[in-house]
């Protein structure tokens, strides 16, 4: 009896988008200087929006970030972490805020039409809420680039640290 075995690779943990989104390309700055998606060429990015003030949802997936990156445990991954909201996210701010995570994770700020044009590109709604009560709200999809800038992976669920860091090793 003859057996076949599958020679195909195994699928992703996180939903593979590949072909369906547009390469990673912004405009923005990091710790007030100004930083394109030409500076990240050649790493494994991962980008998700929020805000430095929000009480869960950001730093609860930053954190998860964070872990995905010590268990991938290589210079060649970035996190790119966009404030969407800027007038309350100081250069000063957001970078510590960054840095607080992991060394790997990049706080960007821009200009309100820079965000707006980076949110859209990647369909990540937003929306403040001046108040009072101060609200901002926001999608909460991490995207995944590969080395070459190309839009690889998505998820909405950061909580399995071990099966991102697959995923990303399979990127690198």
């Amino acid at each position: 009896m003859l057996a076949l075995a599958s020679c195909s690779k195994p699928s992703f943990h996180m939903t593979d988008i590949s072909g369906a989104m547009p390469r990673l390309d912004f405009h923005m700055t990091a710790a007030g200087k100004p930083v394109t998606a030409a500076d990240f060429r050649g790493k494994v990015v991962a980008l998700y929006f929020g805000y430095t003030h929000c009480p869960d949802v950001c730093p609860a997936t930053l954190a998860n970030l964070a872990d995905m990156a010590s268990k991938v445990n290589s210079p060649e991954l970035a996190i790119l972490f966009v404030t969407v909201d800027p007038e309350r996210d100081t250069d000063a701010v957001l970078a510590d805020y960054a840095k607080a995570f992991s060394p790997q994770v990049v706080g960007l700020s821009g200009t309100p039409n820079q965000l707006a044009t980076l949110a859209r590109t990647y369909r990540v709604a937003y929306g403040v809420k001046k108040g009072p009560p101060y609200e901002v709200t926001h999608s909460n999809a991490v995207f995944f680039f590969d080395k070459d800038g190309k839009a690889r992976l998505v998820t909405t669920d950061s909580g399995n640290a071990t099966a991102m860091a697959e995923d990303v090793k399979r990127l690198l």
